[in-house]
């Protein structure tokens, strides 16, 4: 499939730079799976489309405080992105302008008060502006992070190292669920769901099951090959036990539907597929759906509103015919809706 296909014309102010004022305050487009049909609702009315004995498969990953400021030796600013440690201590980060960095030279990380935290020297030089680096400090990647770090929010939202910004940032690029450290991007369809709307859907008669996906930054790369199948997908870490395994398959089994929270809890449950049912699993998944692609496990989806060329859009649009999907963007871009990480949310049901 062309990868142009996936593409459509979204103006910039559209693109939402910061949360509603309250969690749970967003809108929301139901779309008709296999109809197409669309309607417009709000966030907080969700539960009026779900019914006793669905499930709602939510993503609990927590977001570390990946974004960091650091500057080198003769002064230059610099932003960097942690990904992953490596064997040893070693970081794997991602750095604007690593070009001009050099094997060997030491460079100091700043906390938040913008003052020099520790010291790290380059040991690696990466592709894509990748690079490894030695942390001189005694704290763990979680303790020194928590003193450096920001929300590592996706570069079409605009941010500096505004401390107050900062502070904000950090509850609501959180999913009011997170429990599991280690993603690099917010799982941000769970992004709408407050602690009051999680008892309330409970209430109803709403299951819910957990599991963990590890959003990293490949969520952002763009589908830059002239066919889709071209495209390398980036790899995650997931988990799913057997308790929450056990709680899917019975809604399965009892004629409940699988609605899963975001693309990241898609993922991960047709990674973990056997036939109509899922088995308790970890490790790395590199799953591409596209269109064509059969599921086996989902029945419904709470997604945000994803970016032109995108393998996120072309999982929403394997789960709804593409044709479908970029009818309801072009609805709600006529309407206004907000877009990407901050913005509304979609119910494809």
């Amino acid at each position: 499939m062309k990868t142009e296909k996936l593409n459509y014309n979204l103006p910039s102010e559209l693109i939402a730079q910061q949360p509603t004022d309250e969690r749970g305050g967003s809108r929301l487009l139901i779309c008709g799976r296999s109809s197409g049909e669309l309607s417009d609702s709000n966030f907080s009315e969700i539960g009026d489309y779900l019914s006793a004995g669905d499930c709602l498969v939510l993503n609990d990953t927590k977001v570390l405080p990946a974004r960091f400021f650091g500057r080198r030796g003769s002064g230059g600013k610099l932003e960097g992105l942690f990904l992953n440690e490596l064997d040893g201590g070693i970081w794997e980060v991602m750095i604007k302008g690593a070009g001009k960095l050099k094997i060997g030279e030491v460079i100091y990380l700043r906390n938040k008060a913008k003052e020099d935290y520790c010291k790290a020297e380059v040991v690696e030089k990466l592709e894509g502006g990748k690079c490894h680096l030695a942390v001189d400090s005694q704290g763990d990647v979680e303790s020194i992070l928590g003193r450096i770090g920001f929300a590592p929010l996706p570069p079409y939202i605009k941010r500096d190292d505004n401390i107050d910004l900062a502070e904000s940032d950090s509850i609501r690029y959180q999913t009011v669920y997170a429990r599991r450290s280690g993603a690099v991007a917010a799982p941000t369809a769970g992004l709408h769901f407050t602690e009051g709307l999680l008892e309330e859907l409970k209430g109803r008669g709403v299951r819910f099951a957990f599991v963990t996906l590890h959003v990293g930054a490949g969520t952002f790369k763009p589908i830059t090959a002239e066919d889709i199948e071209g495209h390398e997908i980036h790899q995650e870490w997931f988990s799913i036990d057997e308790k929450n395994a056990q709680i899917i398959n019975s809604a399965k089994d009892n004629g409940g539907r699988i609605v899963a929270v975001g693309t990241t809890a898609v993922r991960t449950l047709e990674t973990v597929s056997e036939g109509s049912h899922v088995h308790a699993a970890k490790g790395a998944t590199k799953l591409f759906i596209k269109p064509g692609y059969e599921f086996k496990i989902v029945d419904a989806m709470v997604t945000n509103f994803h970016l032109p060329k995108s393998s996120l859009l072309a999982l929403v649009g394997a789960f709804a015919g593409l044709e479908n999907i970029l009818a309801a963007y072009e609805h709600a871009i006529e309407l206004r809706y907000r877009f990407y990480s901050y913005g509304d949310a979609m119910l494809i049901k």
